[in-house]
């Protein structure tokens, strides 16, 4: 039996990263939406939906926050317990930068141009 979850890596322009419970990600592309008027569905919409991996990682004395915070056009990858490695190309943080000192916890969220499940 192939496991499904559990162990994961985290890798940011190379360097990895001590990843630190649930990762999220999505691969982008369209989303579609159904216009509804009052005597039926006329049709949808679409959307494009960024690509991105958003988590946490642990903090350590060796970590520089800034350099996390100040990647443009990088390379980061999410690799599963399923085998399955997800690669966010062109990407850049995104999130607002605040941390948790309770257990070290840095949450992390790249946004990019394109990603793919490998």
């Amino acid at each position: 039996m192939a496991a499904i979850g559990g162990v994961i890596f985290f890798k940011a322009d190379g360097v990895q990263y001590k990843a630190k419970g649930v990762f999220t990600y999505n691969l982008g592309g369209e989303k579609r939406e159904m216009i509804a008027g009052a005597d039926s569905v006329h049709g949808y919409k679409t959307e494009i939906k960024v690509p991105f991996i958003e988590g946490a990682i642990t903090d350590n004395p060796d970590l520089d926050v800034k350099t996390l915070q100040s990647l443009v056009d990088a390379d980061i990858i999410l690799e599963l317990a399923n085998g399955k490695t997800v690669s966010l190309s062109d990407a850049c943080y995104a999130h607002d930068g605040d941390i948790t000192t309770e257990e070290g916890e840095i949450p992390v969220r790249y946004e990019g141009k394109s990603a793919r499940e490998v």
